[in-house]
């Protein structure tokens, strides 16, 4: 690692009294905390976790694995947004409600380390993505060490791969939510039927996957260099993601797009 990279990281987070991690399981908020905690000392540096719905099992798991390899302390917390109708209906600026949820349930927990620096995994590579959630961090005082930084995605993950963190290659993971067309009505079973049609597909060997949610049918995203192999095994597979609740499946042509249900906002980012 570069010299003036690592000095700049020790400095930001020694500055810090102590930290509290919104926590997600994705590599950028995995690397916040542990920097927090080689940095700090352990009752100085908590992360927390939204054990929600739109949270799938096996990231929550993997997380909780982290922070017991790596001696952080983490606390589990439930952000009932799914019973919020500015959350449950899906705007476009659903993921604003959520993360305002988030970040209450955060300055409550901060109540018992009130000196301590509320942080995310922000990187300055989501700037130039439709985000509404840094909105409610800028209006609760977020802080961003990973933006302050100037750290992108591809430098987060040579530095969780440095710092020997066993998934720092995990393909990302974004909520199960994301993967509901605005408009459609977000709910516990359908974020249910997402993660075991995804799971079905991660068992045959596909790591990086989305399943979209269209009501009856659903289309499956993969990057465009498996789709041959999906096709090849959809006599398999499809079966077992109609078992979950769909009555079709279709396979993406255009491969797998992060934040693809984006495009209909048609979004200008300078």
């Amino acid at each position: 690692m570069d010299h003036k990279l690592a000095e700049a990281i020790k400095n930001w987070f020694e500055l810090q009294t102590g930290t509290i991690t919104a926590f997600s399981g994705g590599i950028d908020s995995t690397l916040v905390l542990y920097l927090s905690r080689m940095y700090l000392d352990c009752d100085k540096a908590i992360g927390v976790m939204s054990n929600s719905e739109s949270l799938k099992n096996k990231d929550y798991r993997l997380a909780i694995d982290f922070a017991k390899e790596n001696d952080i302390k983490l606390e589990t917390i439930y952000t009932n947004e799914l019973a919020d109708t500015n959350y449950n209906t899906n705007p476009a600026n659903r993921c604003y409600f959520c993360k305002s949820h988030l970040y209450k349930a955060l300055e409550k927990i901060k109540t018992k380390y009130p000196d301590y620096t509320i942080l995310n995994g922000t990187n300055k590579d989501d700037f130039s993505d439709y985000r509404p959630g840094m909105i409610a961090a800028d209006e609760n005082q977020i802080r961003s060490p990973l933006a302050d930084l100037n750290l992108g995605k591809d430098d987060i993950r040579s530095l969780a791969k440095y710092f020997g963190i066993k998934f720092w290659d995990k393909p990302a993971s974004p909520c199960l939510s994301s993967r509901i067309p605005y408009g459609a009505k977000v709910t516990a079973n359908k974020l249910d039927q997402i993660e075991k049609a995804e799971n079905v597909l991660n068992d045959f060997g596909f790591n990086n996957v989305r399943i979209r949610h269209y009501g009856k049918f659903c289309k499956i995203e993969v990057p465009l260099n498996e789709i041959h192999h999906l096709r090849k095994l959809s006599t398999k597979i499809f079966p077992l993601i109609k078992a979950v609740g769909f009555q079709e499946c279709i396979i993406e042509k255009d491969g797998l797009i992060s934040g693809k249900l984006n495009n209909v906002l048609n979004l200008h980012h300078g």
